[in-house]
């Protein structure tokens, strides 16, 4: 499953400023043309992380994909409704962005979504758009972040590159997941063997919901003999779970954890998104979807 916020946002971060809604482009215009490359996300109301992250990978298809019109949307509708609501931002969700391309002619669709893994929430959009499969002459979805061993083994690079600098040989690089209940919760395992085998000892993935939990990861940590800790989520976006459960205050967070286990700690609240191995990755992906489309 991918980043989630299950519940609507509340008074806790209306507490803190996530950012200027306008600078980040929902992508819901008509006039799409015969081409489009939807992009879906399940969404984030941090303003900022959205365009940093979400925005990035979307002006990354743009570049690369000139003859297609890329369009947005999110499948939460929790977070839709509440970024509306707080910004007058409208974004799609993905049966209004298929109907959208229905209804502007499109013939060719390409889908790439967002998540991290094939699990429950990529099997939901599959179903959705296969509904809509007489509504276009050709339409496919792209694969998620983690699907084949390439795909691990550039993840690996993305993420320890953008750590390399806080690797100083007493610092344990620990990488926050969502998690879920679902088989595919085993992405994290393997994420952590694809580490481990390219000799990164000191790199631990956990989940905040499933398996790694905290407390394997903190027990992990203490089985070494480390003075630092960075915290960085492995989520495409920095939103909630990034903030709070990673790197805020409360007592069950996890930068509270390890400080009162001792550690100095740093957190780098930014998503995969933001690094450009990660947006390599899905027009990769996308390429994959198009080339299959076009043939």
């Amino acid at each position: 499953m991918a980043q989630t916020e299950y519940a609507a946002p509340g008074a806790d971060e209306e507490n803190y400023d996530t950012g200027d809604a306008s600078l980040d482009d929902p992508r819901n215009q008509d006039g799409i043309g015969e081409q489009e490359l939807l992009v879906v996300s399940f969404g984030t109301s941090y303003n900022d992380s959205r365009r940093l992250t979400i925005g990035a990978v979307e002006e990354a298809m743009e570049e690369a994909f000139p003859e297609y019109s890329v369009r947005r949307a999110f499948t939460s509708q929790i977070i839709i409704d509440h970024i509306s609501s707080r910004d007058g931002v409208s974004i799609d969700n993905v049966t209004d962005a298929l109907n959208r391309a229905a209804d502007n002619g499109v013939r060719n669709l390409v889908v790439q979504p967002t998540h991290l893994m094939n699990g429950l929430e990529y099997t939901d959009l599959i179903n959705e758009v296969a509904e809509f499969s007489d509504a276009f002459e050709k339409v496919t979805v792209g694969e998620p972040l983690l699907t084949s061993e390439e795909d691990f083994q550039a993840v690996m690079k993305a993420v320890t590159g953008a750590t390399a600098e806080y690797d100083s040989g007493e610092t344990a690089i620990c990488l926050m997941g969502h998690g879920t209940e679902a088989e595919s919760n085993r992405v994290y395992a393997r994420m952590q063997d694809t580490l481990e085998a390219a000799g990164y000892a000191n790199y631990y993935v956990g989940t905040v919901e499933a398996e790694p939990a905290l407390e394997d990861v903190l027990a992990a940590v203490q089985a070494g003999n480390y003075k630092k800790v960075v915290l960085m989520p492995l989520m495409v976006v920095a939103g909630d779970h990034a903030n709070n459960d990673m790197a805020g205050d409360e007592e069950d967070s996890w930068k509270t954890a390890f400080e009162n286990a001792g550690y100095e700690v740093t957190c780098l609240v930014r998503g995969l998104g933001e690094l450009e191995g990660i947006r390599q990755l899905f027009v990769d992906h996308a390429q994959a979807a198009v080339s299959s489309v076009e043939e």
